[in-house]
């Protein structure tokens, strides 16, 4: 899957070109941080990773060539919960990949431990607040062990405390050999989580750098004025 080389992607929706040239060189290990302004084609770059959307031009090299058929999982800002068990829903994503019903109910259960839902295993998933929502989901996407786990925004509109658990759980992933990409608005969030800052801008890639040198000293203008705050924000797509 890896080194995983992306070049001159395009895609383009209502008239507008979204992705715009988007090259990129990502390694097999660590966590990359997507930054840049809303709009700037974050979001359509982790789908088109995960095959949720096809790019009008450019390529992804996945080492082999060809995306995988399984190793990638991404979790979503709002993700979406069956109307059954915690157990039920970290279950399901197992039931693909021919995991016998006991093996499954147990691997689901230790999950559960590990992002603190074990005593409400039996619970429905649909009674969550919205950060246990996200540490459910973390569960699902984790249970599968991914090669690659993508991450949209997981700890938007969270309270500190859930952002707190997000994160924890977020390294423990990466310490199982999980590469972790994910976008996020909160510059504080990527000094903590990232190894390198992938800037994007426009639907372009402006600056690719390890993360304290990203924030010590940024390349570009675009990433200086993004961290000031003084880069104007686009409409969300």
């Amino acid at each position: 899957m890896f080194p995983l080389t992306v070049r001159e992607l395009r895609w383009a929706a209502g008239g507008r070109q979204v992705l715009d040239g988007l090259s990129v060189d990502l390694g097999g290990e660590g966590i990359t941080i997507l930054l840049g302004p809303n709009g700037a084609g974050k979001s359509v770059f982790l789908r088109m990773l995960c095959g949720l959307l096809e790019a009008d031009g450019g390529s992804i090299d996945w080492g082999t060539g060809a995306r995988p058929a399984r190793g990638i999982a991404m979790v979503f800002q709002q993700p979406r919960m069956l109307r059954d068990s915690l157990l039920g829903n970290v279950e399901l994503a197992l039931r693909p990949l021919g995991v016998p019903a006991a093996e499954r109910r147990a691997r689901a259960q230790a999950v559960l431990e590990r992002v603190g839902l074990a005593g409400r295993a039996a619970d429905s998933a649909r009674g969550l607040s919205g950060g246990e929502r996200q540490r459910l989901a973390l569960a699902r996407a984790w249970i599968t062990r991914p090669r690659l786990l993508l991450l949209d925004e997981p700890t938007a509109s969270l309270d500190p405390g859930s952002v707190d658990a997000i994160e924890r759980i977020v390294r423990e992933i990466r310490t199982e050999g999980t590469r972790i990409l994910m976008t996020t608005h909160n510059l504080g969030q990527a000094t903590r989580l990232a190894d390198d800052v992938v800037f994007i801008d426009a639907g372009r890639v402006c600056e690719h750098a390890p993360v304290q040198r990203f924030f010590a000293r940024p390349a570009s203008q675009a990433a200086r004025l993004y961290i000031q705050g003084e880069l104007p924000w686009r409409m969300a797509f």
